[in-house]
């Protein structure tokens, strides 16, 4: 992927299958949290781990500096937790003054989009793949025994 010259076809295909497995994987856990009727849902997942692989692949593509990939990779994983964040604060405030913990899996979960998004990005995709079937199957089944 280092050296990469935009207009040549073989990479553009490369990030473009890379960008698609990231939508597909995010898709995986998206679809089990829109089918629970949660607010992250499908559409959610799918940009989550799309952003993530896009500002991976900004580090990718500029070139060969693998420090500056790793950076981004870390700036994603502290980012996301303010989505993460945001899912859980939406839904900790009741009128009564109570407080009611809310949307601790659904924060997970988009914290494991990204790390998807990462993965695709990286071209790393039986990882992502194994990666989004545990995650649906955490989600999914684990749910089933609780």
């Amino acid at each position: 992927m280092r050296g990469f010259e935009p207009f040549q076809l073989a990479h553009l295909l490369d990030i473009l299958i890379r960008l698609g497995m990231a939508v597909l994987l995010g898709g995986i856990v998206g679809w089990e949290r829109q089918s629970e009727r949660k607010p992250a849902g499908l559409r959610t997942h799918m940009l989550v781990s799309l952003g993530a692989a896009l500002f991976v692949l900004s580090g990718t593509l500029a070139g060969p500096d693998d420090q500056g990939t790793s950076r981004i990779i870390q700036g994603v994983i502290a980012g996301i937790g303010f989505l993460g964040a945001g899912e859980i604060f939406a839904k900790s405030y009741l009128p009564e003054g109570n407080v009611e913990i809310k949307g601790l899996t659904s924060a997970a979960a988009i914290w494991v989009s990204a790390s998807l998004g990462v993965m695709a990005a990286q071209g790393l995709w039986l990882v992502g793949i194994m990666g989004a079937g545990l995650a649906y199957l955490v989600l999914w089944g684990v749910k089933k025994l609780e």
